[in-house]
């Protein structure tokens, strides 16, 4: 129950419910698309006393030596770098300080559901654009709408992809409107679009440390486009939190960010436990979407998804299933290590054996 102080602009406000994080027992957790395996060494041995000495003061509200490693990586100028705390902070940012009034926005109907409470919560009026039937995005409906576009490429929590030709044609149907592309999973098979700000200036490409390099516990998100958006979004960034990013946190970011050998080395593992795991789910009757990110999303001909996701569950196994139309006899499973991943089939099985 709310209390009588809350504002009632958020009277009908719908908080965004991440994925459980229990602590009644251990579980194999495949539900929030994290990771047990730990981030790079050299995140550990960049970690010193001289950070914790330095905790007494402010950090650079600038954030330029992370801003600099994630544009040396990339490839641009450090102008074209915003970071955050997490990819949700600096989406956050991005609607605040392009979205609302007149300034509509759309996104597809099955994608990341924080779209929606942003919206909810900065007053932002949106439109959700239908998948087509296969769960691929209709780009074509992108391309003509005159509305902002914000899509997850690859999307969440399908995992299904389109081209960086295919954002281009979304980006330069209305050069006069933003095109934001939330690559949260782009390393797990799938090309970034980051090439394309330099000549599409209404771009905004988002990506996170949380997924690729193992630091959803560190929140780390950063954001590529113009320096003239980079501007406005430090702006708004000043005009609420100037210091949001801790010493620490950016030297662990600066660390994983360059160990780009550990980065393959962890995608690719990631991959082939997705293609493993995917083949022996369709071994066992389910439908698998094609994915390219860190999870896969399988559906059963007889088994229901809910009843899949509380059989696991029972047998300590966590993934993330949601009551929404379209998809909700689908279930969404995060790849873990090769233990996990056994867990998780030798759990499926006892499931599928309640069938006969």
């Amino acid at each position: 129950m709310a209390s009588p102080f809350l504002n009632s602009r958020y009277a009908n406000i719908t908080p965004y419910v991440p994925g459980e994080q229990p602590k009644d027992r251990a579980y194999v957790k495949l539900n929030s698309n994290e990771t047990s395996v730990a981030p790079s060494p050299a995140v550990r041995a960049a970690l010193d006393d001289a950070l914790v000495r330095g905790l007494g003061r402010y950090a650079d509200p600038h954030c330029m030596p992370l801003r600099a490693a994630v544009a040396e990586h990339f490839g641009v100028d450090a102008a074209n770098v915003f970071v955050g705390n997490g990819s949700d902070e600096v989406l956050g940012f991005i609607f605040l300080a392009f979205f609302g009034g007149d300034a509509k926005v759309c996104f597809p109907d099955v994608t990341y559901g924080f779209y929606r409470d942003y919206c909810g919560t900065f007053g932002v009026d949106f439109r959700e654009v239908p998948l087509r039937e296969d769960f691929s995005l209709d780009v074509e409906a992108f391309v003509q709408t005159e509305e902002h576009v914000v899509i997850v490429n690859p999307n969440a929590p399908t995992g299904l992809a389109i081209s960086v030709a295919d954002i281009a044609r979304i980006a330069e149907a209305h050069p006069d409107r933003l095109l934001v592309v939330d690559e949260a999973y782009v390393d797990y098979g799938c090309e970034t679009c980051v090439p394309l700000v330099a000549t599409h200036p209404n771009l905004i490409v988002v990506q996170t440390m949380s997924k690729s390099r193992n630091l959803a516990g560190a929140h780390i998100g950063y954001a590529i486009a113009s320096s003239e958006i980079v501007s406005d979004l430090n702006d708004i960034k000043f005009s609420f939190n100037p210091f949001n990013m801790s010493d620490p946190t950016m030297v662990i970011g600066i660390a994983a960010m360059k160990d780009v050998d550990y980065l393959r080395e962890c995608t690719s593992r990631v991959i082939d436990e997705r293609q493993r795991t995917t083949a022996e789910l369709e071994r066992r009757g389910f439908t698998v979407l094609p994915s390219l990110t860190n999870f896969v999303f399988a559906t059963h001909p007889t088994l229901r998804a809910a009843e899949w996701n509380d059989g696991l569950r029972q047998r300590g196994v966590l993934c993330r299933y949601y009551a929404q139309p379209q998809i909700d006899n689908w279930l969404r499973i995060t790849i873990g290590t090769t233990d996990e991943m056994d867990a998780f089939l030798a759990a499926t099985d006892e499931v599928l054996a309640t069938l006969a």
